[in-house]
């Protein structure tokens, strides 16, 4: 499969899906990249601690504004990533046409990505790590 469109979803689009956004955006430059929330917090910012997580490694996500998932980034996207299996039945359900092209960020270590929001920083942190891990797995195929 050539994948020339990624699309990250979490819940809010203000954690999970922006780091794992700017994570993949760092390792491949030829690919169009964005992210959106089941619930997306339309236009906030990516979350205070997960953009310091995203510092820490030298990664600006200020610009990050968050949106809500629909019909049309799903269209475009080759690949669609979730934090859970419950987000990817959500999202099969509700759009049955996305079926065989959603996949968990986590699928190759067969793992969720937990939600940070409202978390401490530790928990950010720890989840920062598990989405590193994750993309770094995608690498091979993406």
């Amino acid at each position: 499969m050539d994948i020339k469109n990624i699309l990250v979803v979490c819940v809010g689009n203000i954690c999970r899906s922006p780091m794992a956004e700017y994570l993949l955006k760092q390792q491949s430059s030829t690919v169009h990249i964005e992210s959106a929330g089941i619930s997306g917090l339309i236009g906030h910012p990516a979350d205070k601690k997960a953009q310091l997580c995203m510092q820490r490694l030298d990664i600006d996500m200020s610009a990050h504004i968050a949106k809500k998932l629909n019909a049309e980034l799903l269209k475009k996207a080759d690949i669609v990533l979730v934090m859970s299996n419950n987000q990817q039945k959500h999202i099969e359900q509700t759009w049955p046409f996305v079926k065989g092209k959603v996949f968990r960020l986590g699928h190759w270590q067969n793992k969720n990505v937990p939600d940070p929001y409202q978390h401490d920083q530790a928990f950010f942190d720890d989840t920062c790590q598990l989405i590193q891990q994750c993309v770094v797995d995608w690498k091979t195929y993406i």
